[in-house]
């Protein structure tokens, strides 16, 4: 009752600058989600050109603190990651749209933070997952149920994810952190559950704990590279909207066939923040979000 909703183009600059008036706190979450290669200029201006007008209408408006949902993509350049920490750099390699859009919008905010202008830190999640998610269970259920999912390359690659209810904890930890001192700003912190899995195995569990069934089947990875080629090849011919993401691109399979975790011993330290509900706990509760949806889930 006390939440006002606005809806706001965040490629419009007035538009952000009427609606950060008044505000203490801005969590910026806002993106685009595609790593296809069409609609670059449609992913370019809200990934980074909205968080360039959000910064500009924080200075403006005197919003004191800033927290940025950026992605542990920012670091991923297709090779392996293992334990990977905040020393990392920024992927020089260019591969998708979206990495490379959030890779220059975190630039900005962590630039605006360490020049003293709006007090910003940055946070890196991966592959967030739990009830209310609409992309990524949503994709492996309707994939499953259609009896089109098959393991890509096998389970030897471990990858991080993150329980909603845990990135929520480490918003709260940032937004506090940036009121009590300035040295959070600036400052960028992956945020995973610190469980590391094959995501075949973590797609086995949640299939398994909704009563769907394991995965069966097998396809080499560079079959499905090929594949995601041709797919992508063809929305690029079709159409220069944005299309629905449903996890079927070149990225997507080179995230599949290498180990990609990280470590959150910084989040631990500097914000206070750890991991409150476990994998196989989100696990569950996720099942049970959308086992609870009936046929509407479906």
């Amino acid at each position: 009752e006390d939440i006002e909703f606005l809806d706001v183009d965040i490629t419009r600059p007035d538009a952000v600058l009427d609606a950060c008036e008044g505000v203490a706190t801005v969590v910026h979450c806002a993106s685009l989600v595609q790593t296809r290669n069409n609609a670059r200029d449609a992913i370019w201006a809200v990934n980074h050109g909205g968080t360039v007008n959000l910064l500009t209408a924080c200075r403006l408006q005197g919003v004191e603190r800033f927290v940025h949902i950026s992605s542990a993509s920012v670091v991923y350049e297709g090779r392996d990651i293992e334990a990977g920490d905040e020393d990392l750099p920024y992927g020089a390699v260019p591969l998708s749209a979206y990495a490379d859009s959030k890779i220059a919008a975190e630039r900005d905010v962590l630039a605006v933070a360490r020049a003293g202008r709006v007090r910003a830190c940055a946070l890196r999640p991966h592959l967030v997952f739990g009830p209310g998610d609409n992309r990524l269970v949503p994709n492996i259920l309707a994939r499953a149920r259609r009896g089109r999912i098959r393991e890509v390359g096998g389970r030897r690659w471990l990858s991080d994810y993150v329980y909603i209810d845990n990135l929520v904890d480490a918003v709260l930890a940032a937004e506090a952190g940036l009121a009590r001192d300035a040295s959070v700003s600036g400052e960028a912190f992956f945020i995973t559950n610190g469980e590391p899995v094959a995501f075949f195995e973590f797609v086995d569990r949640l299939l398994t704990a909704m009563g769907e069934g394991p995965v069966s089947g097998r396809v080499p990875v560079w079959i499905a590279y090929g594949a995601a080629a041709l797919v992508e090849a063809y929305h690029a011919a079709t159409s220069r909207s944005v299309v629905s993401e449903d996890g079927f691109s070149r990225f997507a399979v080179r995230y599949l066939a290498t180990h990609h975790y990280f470590s959150i011993d910084k989040a631990r330290r500097e914000l206070g923040w750890r991991p409150r509900v476990s994998l196989g706990e989100g696990i569950e509760r996720t099942a049970a979000w959308f086992g609870g949806l009936g046929e509407a889930g479906r």
